[in-house]
């Protein structure tokens, strides 16, 4: 992995290294419009008339598609919703949203193969924290007067019936984002020209060859996916279109890969899970390498039980902060007086909030400060335009839905025997935790060693408390990767070994994801010898 054609961004951010990936699932297609809006009716249906502020953190950024020098209210106002682009991919949606979605899609395909299997029965009053969440159904923490009593208990000093367990099979492992290695092995398709272990032909694109058109006499010169030939050139002449699309096509055009898969160049780019560093593969291991790791467990009371899952949204009380200081700086003097009071309120509550999560009083710091927050925004004057902004952007950062299992991030003494890790966190591990950190012998390369930071990191960026002229980099911890080419991307993106990557809070109108998901026990099958 890691092959481009050429490297004239001079990034010099990939190599070409063998690597081994396990045996994986992944969607045929991005996920559409269609598949979006189902989701956002569920979230409004189950979580809309308490917790309103779920909805707005589902809906996708439809100003994406705005430019500074072009018309492009049309795909503003219908993209997402009219029929016409419902089997088009759902583009600006951030990365977060595109987690949450596979979450959803875990907890709504097991709890339909529960109904299949005469477990459950459909049960559509699904309301606040009575939502099936796979996890908390595991636990015992699912109950709901419509649910059937279960499998038939067989241990003999039981009776009665007994839930589904992991152990017997039924559920589906997590949807989830496919990770960089695994999207780029997806993408290139080499089962289609290998034969044994030796690949006989070197593959670009994921197709053959070197050439972006189809040869096969019966489509010969036909364009093999969605990307912008040109400058100003989309799709072509008028009356011979070559990609047959302006902007995204349907989720199902082109030809698949030898996989199968669907748009694996062009169209739109795609999230993946890994988080963005440089030098990541001169670090990672060679078998599923991945950069992201945050380790967690589910979080036990006194007597080591689970505790009960949530039954409130719970909110990013460090991102708040940061974002209504950034907010403060962007607007600058462009606030009247009744905002400017807002927003020394709301930074005065989100303080408060985090000094409560620092005394463990989780309930005091998202039910009663943070409602408060969201109160005040709801309750200003009409001269507070601000308003609807401060509300859609609260809602990006909830991190936990009513009827989730509580999850805690692992603490070191928790694994002072272990050899494998100790911290939770290891997304800056060997790239910009303090062993990759510039020493002093190095800082004799600077004309003023008081003119650096203390900590002299290696990825410093807004939110550290440094101002503007100290930040030393784009990429942070919540920079994330996104591959593949897009409807207005050149040819050069179309290699499945090039790179890019945004912030997770961020979103474009070229940009989409598809879910994958692990495959457990053999990577071959039941009875596969090979």
């Amino acid at each position: 992995m890691g092959r481009v054609e050429q490297d004239f961004m001079y990034d010099w951010n990939n190599i070409p290294r063998r690597a081994t990936v396990s045996s994986f699932y992944i969607n045929q297609t991005e996920i559409s419009n269609f598949h979006w809006l189902e989701y956002l009716y569920w979230v409004k249906r189950v979580y809309g008339v308490d917790y309103p502020e779920l909805y707005k953190k589902a809906l996708p950024d439809t100003l994406v598609w705005r430019q500074k020098l072009a018309y492009n209210e049309p795909y503003v106002d219908y993209y997402l919703r009219h029929p016409a682009y419902r089997d088009y991919p759902v583009v600006g949606v951030n990365w977060l949203q595109a987690t949450d979605f596979c979450s959803w899609r875990t907890d709504r395909v097991n709890e339909y193969i529960l109904i299949r299997e005469g477990l459950f029965r459909d049960y559509p009053d699904q309301i606040g924290e009575d939502n099936f969440n796979t996890e908390a159904y595991f636990a015992n923490q699912y109950s709901s007067s419509n649910k059937i009593d279960g499998l038939p208990n067989l241990n003999p000093t039981s009776s009665g019936y007994r839930n589904v367990r992991m152990e017997d099979g039924i559920l589906l492992p997590k949807y989830r984002l496919p990770t960089e290695a695994e999207w780029e092995f997806a993408a290139f398709g080499l089962i289609g020209n290998s034969i044994g272990e030796r690949v006989v032909e070197r593959r670009l694109y994921p197709w053959n060859g070197h050439a972006v058109r189809n040869p096969d006499e019966a489509y010969i010169g036909m364009m093999l996916a969605n990307f912008k030939r040109g400058r100003g050139d989309n799709m072509g002449m008028a009356g011979k279109l070559n990609d047959n699309a302006d902007i995204t096509a349907p989720v199902f055009s082109y030809w698949p890969n030898d996989y199968g898969l669907y748009n694996m160049a062009g169209n739109v780019s795609e999230w993946v899970m890994d988080v963005y560093r440089p030098l990541s593969f001169e670090d990672m291991e060679d078998f599923r390498p991945f950069r992201g790791n945050v380790f967690k467990t589910k979080e036990r009371d006194n007597e080591g039980l689970l505790v009960d899952k949530y039954d409130i949204p719970t909110y990013d009380i460090p991102g708040l902060i940061k974002y209504l200081s950034d907010f403060l700086d962007e607007a600058g003097n462009s606030l009247n007086d009744q905002e400017s009071e807002l927003i020394s309120t709301l930074q005065q509550q989100a303080e408060d909030a985090k000094q409560q999560l620092a005394d463990d009083n989780k309930y005091e710091a998202n039910v009663i400060i943070v409602e408060e927050s969201i109160e005040a925004i709801k309750g200003s004057d009409e001269t507070v335009k601000i308003a609807p902004v401060l509300l859609k952007d609260y809602s990006s950062y909830i991190i936990n839905r009513p009827g989730e299992l509580r999850y805690r991030e692992t603490k070191v003494d928790e694994n002072i025997d272990r050899r494998n890790y100790k911290r939770a966190d290891n997304i800056n591990y060997l790239d910009g935790d303090p062993k990759s950190h510039l020493n002093e012998l190095s800082w004799s390369n600077y004309e003023e060693q008081e003119q650096r930071p203390e900590t002299a990191e290696m990825y410093i960026y807004p939110g550290q408390g440094l101002s503007q002229q100290d930040y030393a980099s784009l990429i942070n911890d919540q920079a994330r990767v996104y591959k593949g080419a897009s409807w207005n991307d050149r040819a050069y993106w179309m290699v499945p070994g090039t790179r890019r990557f945004l912030d997770e809070r961020q979103a474009l109108s070229t940009l989409g994801f598809r879910c994958a998901m692990d495959r457990v026990g053999s990577p071959v099958g039941l009875g596969g010898s090979r």
